[in-house]
């Protein structure tokens, strides 16, 4: 026969403050130890468990005393039987008591709840508002709960299957589980999408050259004494560009002159002794030979005192990079010290790197899209690649390529940098979305 208890006025009046504890839990494992632990003062259960529905079993999300049960314990081990057994003993919406000899349990839950749990459990299911069960609470008694008990906790009840459902709602996500016909349906319009046509398109970083530029070198061996044009800077033909240090060649004017004045004056008295001595005349041909030699090597560095002031050979813009860079430099006969180009006739100049390259042919469309002007895109067709691949200044190994600038605005000046959009042959979408990976799987596997 059961006993009636009547619980004591200040717990009921707590019941307010365990909702209120339910709506403040920040997770879902925090209300699940909420559940385990906050009724025990008012049930004197022996254990709580709180169980989440995953499928057609009851998982386990909480033990009432433990902040984290053990897994591998053999309790655990035999409620994960269980658990599947419960699911199915419990259907409706409103708290159910079983006790062991009234459902007669199969062999081995009935071995385990004999050893684990006492004669009854209280199960209380919650529900979301489509009814759906989202998990159950088991409170395990030796007697049901008092009268009194049950109409007062439905509160409980439905604030924590409240909380559960919002923490449930945002890891729940719409599922969309096709038939078969809408599977090959959307395989064959995939497949569809792979073969059509697109053009191959790649990226690349480029620069506004000149195409008609002649390369300014050193016509002899020294040191750059002065930059006299500024970079960017317009010539005329003619004009003034660097001079080269003169101080060895003048010192080297200066001791041929002498020189030269003594081969002369050697060569003089030798002509004076020839009309007295006969010996004489034997040492007039080699004095000559000496005077012209030495007139030769002072006519040669005058040359090249000439030469240490470079002109430019043609009118347009002086390009190169600071005249800091070259002052004081020494340099070598043929060194390229800046380009003279001309501002009328701009091009671009395309650095490709080698893991990007595509078939491009001479003609194949290029758009360049400036840093500094980046809505105003420049259109042109390619004129040249190199047969070779080099390290850029970045030292990416690079194919060079020179492409025209198809009615150049204003705006495109020599040296301005941007990004340039190369189109080549048109290919199917499978090939051009497969390409990288296809060579990068090549060229790992070696097939």
């Amino acid at each position: 026969m059961t006993t009636e208890r009547t619980p004591p006025p200040a717990l009921l009046m707590n019941l307010s403050a365990l909702r209120d504890r339910a709506l403040a839990a920040p997770t879902l494992d925090a209300l699940a130890f909420s559940m385990a632990n906050d009724l025990y003062p008012l049930l004197r259960y022996r254990q709580a468990l709180v169980m989440k529905q995953d499928g057609e079993r009851l998982e386990l999300l909480n033990v009432s005393g433990l902040a984290r049960p053990s897994e591998d314990s053999p309790y655990l081990v035999w409620l994960q039987r269980a658990g599947k057994w419960l699911a199915k003993q419990i259907d409706g919406d409103k708290p159910l008591w079983l006790a062991r000899e009234a459902v007669d349990p199969p062999p081995d839950i009935a071995e385990g709840w004999a050893e684990w749990w006492p004669a009854g459990l209280w199960c209380v299911p919650l529900r979301d508002r489509e009814g759906r069960r989202l998990g159950v609470v088991l409170f395990l008694l030796d007697q049901p709960p008092a009268a009194p008990l049950p109409p007062l906790l439905e509160g409980v009840w439905q604030t924590w299957a409240h909380c559960w459902s919002g923490f449930d709602a945002r890891r729940r996500l719409p599922r969309w589980r096709p038939g078969r016909k809408q599977v090959l349906v959307v395989v064959a319009v995939l497949a569809a999408l792979l073969l059509v046509p697109v053009s191959q398109t790649v990226l690349a970083p480029a620069e506004i050259v000149s195409l008609n530029a002649q390369v300014v070198s050193s016509p002899i061996d020294g040191v750059i004494a002065r930059m006299h044009v500024r970079p960017n800077q317009p010539v005329e033909a003619g004009t003034l560009l660097f001079s080269l240090d003169e101080t060895t060649l003048r010192n080297r004017a200066e001791v041929l002159t002498k020189e030269v004045a003594v081969a002369d004056a050697e060569l003089m008295a030798a002509s004076q002794r020839a009309f007295d001595n006969p010996q004489s005349k034997n040492e007039l041909t080699l004095l000559n030979a000496h005077s012209r030699q030495k007139r030769a090597e002072l006519a040669a560095v005058e040359a090249q005192l000439k030469r240490t002031q470079v002109l430019s050979p043609r009118a347009g813009v002086a390009v190169y990079s600071d005249p800091n860079d070259w002052l004081g430099k020494p340099v070598a006969t043929g060194e390229r010290i800046l380009q003279v180009a001309d501002p009328a006739q701009p091009a671009m100049r395309v650095q490709l790197p080698v893991a990007d390259a595509i078939a491009l042919e001479p003609g194949a469309k290029v758009t360049l899209f400036l840093t500094a002007y980046p809505l105003d895109p420049l259109k042109g067709h390619i004129l040249e690649t190199s047969y070779q691949a080099k390290p850029s200044e970045e030292g990416v190994s690079s194919y060079r390529l020179l492409a025209s600038i198809d009615d150049p605005p204003a705006h495109a000046r020599l040296g301005l940098h941007g990004t340039a959009k190369l189109q080549g042959e048109r290919v199917m979408l499978g090939y051009y979305l497969l390409r990288r990976p296809l060579a990068a799987a090549r060229a790992w596997t070696g097939f």
